[in-house]
C-alpha cells in the first residue's frame, strides 16, 4: 500500500523529493500518512478534493483482498 501512495503522489507534485509516506498497522486497520511540500498540498488534494478521494478509492481497491480497513491520511 505504501509504494502505491509514493508512486501516485510522486507522479501529482511539484517536489516528489519531499514526498514522504509511512504505514502503520493496526488490529484491523492499516493507516497510512503522506506528507507533501506545503506547495504541493493543492495538487494531491485536488479540487473538492476530488484527487484526495480518488487516491483513497484506489488504496481501498487494493486492499481488499487484505480484509483490512486502509485510511489515507494527507498533511
Amino acid at each position: 500500500m505504501k509504494e502505491l501512495v509514493e508512486v501516485i503522489a510522486k507522479a501529482l507534485v511539484e517536489h516528489p523529493e519531499e514526498v514522504v509516506v509511512t504505514e502503520t498497522e493496526k488490529e484491523n486497520e492499516i493507516v497510512i500518512e503522506l506528507k507533501v511540500a506545503s506547495s504541493d498540498m493543492g495538487k494531491v488534494i485536488g479540487k473538492q478534493g476530488r484527487i484526495a478521494k480518488a487516491i483513497r478509492s484506489v488504496v481501498k481497491a487494493a486492499a481488499s483482498r487484505e480484509e483490512k480497513k486502509v485510511v489515507v491520511e494527507i498533511q
